[in-house]
């Protein structure tokens, strides 16, 4: 699945095309793009994509450098329609779309939904280090059971 980005930042929609896979490395393949998206801008026949398998989704999904930088970063809980596992845009391009006159300084958000870019569901994305506390100096919550440690 080939797309200029989820429904905050464009209104066009994903596409499904045909890719010839030439590469990857660990979960992030390569390939070409072997036939012409009808309404697409950043994705042509003969384009060079990266594209990782979600954990759950119906298709392989395109990704930008700035996703795959971002993406550890990030919990996403998944659509609740589709199931897709993955965002089509940077968590950082979204709170900055969402949440426009949050200060730079504070645009790190913990946790905030996102449409899907598939359906219109929801996602939930939560900042990995908001389970380890704020500040992430490795405060850790206990499970429920571990109440005298």
């Amino acid at each position: 699945m080939v797309h200029d980005g989820g429904p905050r930042l464009t209104s066009r929609h994903p596409e499904i095309v045909w890719v010839r896979v030439d590469g990857g490395d660990g979960d992030v393949f390569t390939g070409y793009v072997l036939n012409h998206p009808h309404q697409l801008q950043s994705v042509a026949e003969g384009s060079v994509i990266r594209f990782i398998v979600p954990e759950s989704g119906e298709h392989p999904l395109m990704v930008t450098e700035k996703y795959l930088a971002e993406r550890p970063h990030w919990e996403i809980i998944p659509c609740n329609r589709c199931g897709l596992s993955e965002l089509l845009d940077a968590p950082s391009d979204l709170i900055r779309v969402v949440f426009p006159n949050l200060p730079e300084e504070s645009a790190q958000s913990t946790m905030f939904t996102a449409f899907c870019g598939v359906c219109g569901g929801l996602l939930v994305v939560q900042a990995r280090d908001a389970k380890l506390g704020r500040a992430g100096h490795g405060a850790r919550k206990k499970k429920w059971w571990q109440f005298w440690k």
